[in-house]
């Protein structure tokens, strides 16, 4: 089973993670950036065209759910191949190269615009 202080040991030499509960499972958050995600006791990590290859050829499969209307979605998310949960020096190449490619989302990107863009809201009677 995984545990929270089982992927925080995982993701050790990585640096320190957030896990925030998401639908099944727990998204792995590192600052601002969703880079992975964990469901059913497997880690799975945003991939792009660059790192896809490396966990096609470790035999993984891209995360897949249905929709209500039955319609199947396929994710850029991989699970790690078995072998790094015991590697990890090599693990955190992987969870690294996640993380980049997570930080240059489009998604990522419109959101620190937003979030720069909005004003800081002050509480009443808070020193300036």
């Amino acid at each position: 089973m995984t545990t929270a202080a089982h992927i925080h040991d995982l993701f050790a030499h990585f640096g320190p993670i957030r896990l925030r509960r998401m639908f099944g499972g727990e998204g792995l958050f590192a600052g601002d950036v969703m880079f992975g995600f964990t469901d059913e006791d497997r880690v799975y990590l945003k991939t792009d065209a660059a790192t896809r290859p490396a966990f096609l050829a470790e035999g993984c499969e891209p995360f897949r759910y249905k929709k209500k209307n039955g319609e199947e979605i396929v994710m850029s998310y991989y699970p790690i191949p078995d072998r790094l949960y015991d590697d990890p020096d090599e693990f955190t190449e992987w969870a690294r190269r996640a993380y980049a490619i997570a930080e240059r989302s489009p998604t990522v990107e419109r959101k620190r615009r937003e979030a720069a863009g909005r004003p800081i809201l002050r509480r009443s009677g808070a020193r300036r």
